[in-house]
């Protein structure tokens, strides 16, 4: 019997194993159409985290609700997001809803980090924006939405915590007319049930949904509303809805026109107008619930897959490579045992186990394994298709921006057929140095705005230092990492005193090397105050080899252009002699000097490089060419002399009433300029000011003193600005440590 009771035992585990295997590979070959990639954006502690554990529960992807004040949450699992309550890193899951597949990617809220919102949101089709129900639309809102519009993404409002008794769904719905400039449509409204917590009326079906409590939201009711004052405030809202609808969509005006009422219209047709509103970014439509409260979530996650595109209705761009391989990389992660993992949004064709790829720079790659996104946990699989996203493992040299297709000779075709598309022609060089503009590839990075220096805590760890710090660069490539050959040292840039303070506590924790941080330096710029003109030669034997060279450069202030050349009469039949080859390592060699100013090392900036003259002499090496340049730009910055420009911020402060005047008083010691103050909600005020960065070392600790630890703030960078001769003495003072 016993002997029995085992077998059966194991045919039940390989049965269910079986069931899990198949409904696996369902999901996995699911079509495009029932794909839904999205991307979760949000101003910091608005919720979204919070949002997507309860979307991975409803699912039925994990058996129990993370909390970030837990420090349990699927998406956070860095040691540092977890210790510090806040998302640092984007993060990948894919979950099923009603017969679809959504690949959702949490990202930070936080300014320092805003890269790896950048990075995620090219390999989405739509975004959710999550509002503070108290709060309304705040600064790195702003940033985002901004974010979303560059990349053209359709977008749903969710309005979140609207269980306080100080949310106000009002406000955030003027805000995101006002603030944000677009058209928000309302398809929900906040209620009370009988108990007195929050309940939603469904706008296009007349319904009141109610979530109970003591199921962690897992159902809510939906109930017919009786006629009342409610119901026919409803209908309006509904007749507005449709009114409002039918000037965007011409199926439905047909409809409302052939009918001549409001009353006749389904939800359905309600709903297909909608989405194609949405689709076309002509409206948001605007949800609400409380994520930490378990309402509203599923209503959001079916809003998602009824009103945001399906893969197969974007990236026509991509169109252009026919059955071939393209796809996208926008975010690398190292994990301990598996290596580099390279997360890939597929854009055409499919992608398999051991399949050998060719990135946009023309290395190779093979794709060892593939893996399902949830965060950090991986499931196997042997094949993606297009319009999903992936985990590739094995790609060594790989970066973020990359487009990966099946070989170079599918890139070209593909490149030749867009062109054509476009009714322009180009050579097959040309075509090559274009890639990244053809294709909407953008590997700009902001500019850092602190620099600080680092150290290991021995020489035996320098190089697994240096390995580290490649690793996390790769990851994040917002970190900059340089070395300074003047002082010896490395030299990292970042976005903010938290990004650089995250950089060291990863190191530590992931890498076990205490390494040591030098005193956060300000990345100031520098501009020239006056033109300056200058003719070098240099004549010097290396190696048996007379190397010649003679230059004439001038600088100006100019925001157009970094290198020109000088077309006057007197200049052109000796630039017209300069080979192509000769002008780009001239150009490389001038650029390359506007680096590293004369005054603290900062950048110069607004200023181009205009060429009068060269000579060259016969089989002079290019990279002695490309140091004169640099020489002789050096030679005239420090002719001309050099401004400092220093990084201004954009501070939003909310504090209550009584504590605005010890802030603001703060603020005038720091050089601030106060732009208004606004009242928020009955009892607080909202400061806007811009002040320099170099004030606002440790603000948020003074605030919180100032305050009693009632204010709070966020901050997000504003530009430069010149200073004034004491202050510029003063930043070089502190640039060389004398401060």
């Amino acid at each position: 019997m016993k002997m029995l009771k085992y077998a059966l035992h194991g045919e039940r585990m390989q049965r269910n194993r079986l069931l899990r295997q198949l409904a696996a590979h369902m999901l996995r070959r699911c079509y495009s159409s029932n794909i839904r990639n999205i991307g979760i954006l949000a101003h910091i502690d608005a919720g979204k985290t919070t949002t997507t554990e309860r979307m991975l529960f409803y699912s039925g992807k994990t058996r129990s609700l993370g909390e970030v004040h837990r420090g349990n949450t699927v998406t956070d699992y860095l040691t540092q997001e977890r210790e510090r309550g806040i998302t640092i890193c984007s993060s990948a899951v894919t979950f099923p809803w009603n017969g679809n597949r959504i690949n959702l990617l949490d990202t930070p809220g936080h300014i320092d980090f805003t890269m790896e919102v950048e990075q995620s949101l090219y390999a989405v089709d739509g975004v959710v924006v999550v509002l503070d129900g108290t709060a309304g639309v705040e600064a790195q809102t702003v940033t985002v939405w901004s974010q979303a519009d560059k990349h053209k993404l359709p977008r749903l409002a969710f309005v979140n915590k609207m269980d306080r008794p100080d949310a106000d769904f009002d406000k955030c719905v003027n805000d995101l007319k006002t603030k944000l400039e677009t058209q928000p449509v309302c398809i929900q409204y906040p209620t009370r049930n009988q108990d007195g917590l929050l309940a939603i009326n469904d706008v296009i079906t007349l319904e009141q949904l109610t979530w109970q409590p003591k199921e962690l939201g897992r159902s809510y009711s939906k109930t017919k509303l009786e006629p009342s004052a409610d119901l026919r405030e409803l209908q309006e809202k509904r007749n507005e809805l449709i009114d409002q609808l039918s000037g965007l969509d011409d199926e439905l005006a047909d409809v409302v026109i052939s009918t001549e009422s409001f009353d006749k219209v389904s939800n359905e047709l309600i709903e297909r107008a909608l989405r194609r509103a949405t689709c076309q970014q002509k409206v948001v439509p605007v949800l609400l619930g409380s994520a930490y409260k378990n309402v509203g979530i599923q209503r959001l996650m079916d809003a998602v897959n009824t009103y945001l595109p399906a893969p197969e209705e974007r990236n026509q761009i991509y169109e252009c490579f026919g059955n071939e391989v393209a796809g996208k990389v926008f975010k690398i992660v190292h994990d301990k045992q598996r290596g580099p993992l390279t997360l890939v949004r597929i854009l055409r064709g499919e992608i398999k186990r051991g399949m050998r790829l060719i990135c946009s720079r023309g290395q190779a790659e093979v794709v060892s394994k593939l893996y399902e996104p949830l965060a950090d946990e991986y499931r196997e699989v042997a094949a993606v298709q297009s319009g999903d996203v992936v985990i590739c493992a094995g790609l060594k040299s790989t970066v973020t921006g990359d487009l990966l297709t099946s070989s170079q000779s599918a890139l070209r075709n593909a490149q030749k057929r867009l062109k054509q598309c476009q009714g322009t022609a180009t050579t097959d060089e040309e075509e090559e140095l274009d890639t990244d503009e053809l294709f909407g590839i953008d590997r700009q990075i902001p500019d850092a705005v602190y620099f600080c220096s680092i150290e290991p805590p021995n020489v035996s760890s320098q190089t697994a230092m240096e390995q580290a710090l490649r690793q996390l660069q790769r990851e994040d490539p917002s970190l900059r990492v340089s070395y300074d050959s003047v002082t010896g040292q490395t030299v990292l840039g970042g976005m903010g005193e938290l990004h650089m303070d995250i950089i060291k506590s990863r190191i530590l924790s992931e890498y076990k090397i205490d390494v040591d941080l030098g005193p956060l330096q300000i990345a100031y710029k520098e501009t020239i105050e006056s033109p300056s003109i200058t003719t070098l030669s240099v004549e010097k034997e290396i190696a048996g080899s007379k190397q010649n060279v003679s230059l004439t450069l001038e600088v100006v202030k100019d925001q157009s252009e970094l290198f020109s050349l000088d077309k006057s009469p007197e200049n052109l039949s000796n630039l017209n002699t300069l080979r192509p080859r000769i002008l780009q390592v001239l150009r490389k060699g001038s650029v390359s000097a506007l680096e590293r100013g004369p005054r603290v090392g900062g950048q110069v900036v607004d200023t181009q490089i205009r060429l009068h003259s060269a000579t060259i002499g016969r089989g002079t090496a290019d990279s002695f060419v490309m140091a004169t340049a640099a020489q002789c730009v050096q030679k005239l910055l420090s002719t001309s002399g050099t401004r400092l420009l220093e990084p201004i911020m954009a501070l939003q402060i909310v504090a209550p009433s009584e504590r605005i005047s010890g802030i603001m008083a703060d603020l005038s010691r720091r050089r601030a300029l106060i732009n208004d103050v606004l009242p928020k909600g009955d009892r607080n005020k909202m400061i806007l000011v811009n002040a320099p960065l170099a004030e606002l070392s440790g603000y948020s600790s003074a605030l919180r003193t100032i305050s009693s630890g009632t204010a709070s703030m966020t901050m997000q960078p504003s530009g430069f600005s010149g200073m004034n001769a004491i202050d510029e003495s003063l930043a070089e003072r502190r640039a060389q440590g004398l401060e």
